[in-house]
């Protein structure tokens, strides 16, 4: 292997140690920023070295096609150290400012939802709904006057009939049942 080869070799695992050094102060912060439960906590830690693996490995296929050398090693170890020596603050206030910002553009779009969306569906709803309340009533009332009107006509028809039905004899049940109807309606539509 060329000098060029192990010393782009050198570079790009020292560059490999300070992007999981970044990664991991990103990790720190956001977990304890956004208080992640126990399980997932372990769980990102999984999937964090898994995808740091693949990374490393990723990079060392393409600076020497996958070979495993010692400084390798030296170079992980140096890009994490000289990244946790120089630039680990740095890059922590700079995840907490960024958690900051997301969080003060999740509360504007919140809100605009809010009064843009939301707002004017509920006002919607409570219109439809008011509306609809209204014209029950409306029918309602006019229901109770159709039928104020109608009992004179209805009492003339039973004072035309009243021979006829004198002559007819009317079953009981029948007669509990028209009791119980009148009795629905006088209570639903006739005020009293």
């Amino acid at each position: 292997m060329s000098p060029h080869s192990q010393w782009l070799t050198l570079m790009y695992m020292l560059f490999s140690g300070a992007a999981m050094g970044a990664v991991f102060d990103s990790y720190r912060v956001l977990s304890y920023r956004l208080r992640l439960t126990r399980w997932s906590i372990h769980l990102i830690d999984l999937l964090y070295w898994v995808l740091s693996a693949v990374f490393i490995f990723r990079m060392l296929y393409a600076s020497n096609h996958g070979e495993l050398r010692f400084y390798v090693f030296l170079g992980l170890i140096l890009g994490a150290l000289l990244y946790f020596w120089t630039l680990s603050a740095i890059v922590q206030l700079i995840v907490v400012k960024l958690i900051e910002i997301v969080r003060k553009l999740t509360a504007i779009v919140y809100h605009i939802f809010r009064v843009l969306v939301f707002l004017p569906l509920f006002g919607l709803y409570r219109f439809i709904l008011a509306c609809m309340v209204g014209i029950g009533t409306l029918l309602l009332y006019l229901g109770k006057m159709v039928l104020i009107l109608l009992r004179p006509f209805g009492r003339l028809l039973l004072w035309m009939l009243r021979p006829i039905a004198s002559r007819w004899k009317t079953p009981a049940w029948f007669i509990r049942a028209g009791r119980f109807v009148k009795g629905i309606i006088d209570r639903w539509f006739v005020r009293r």
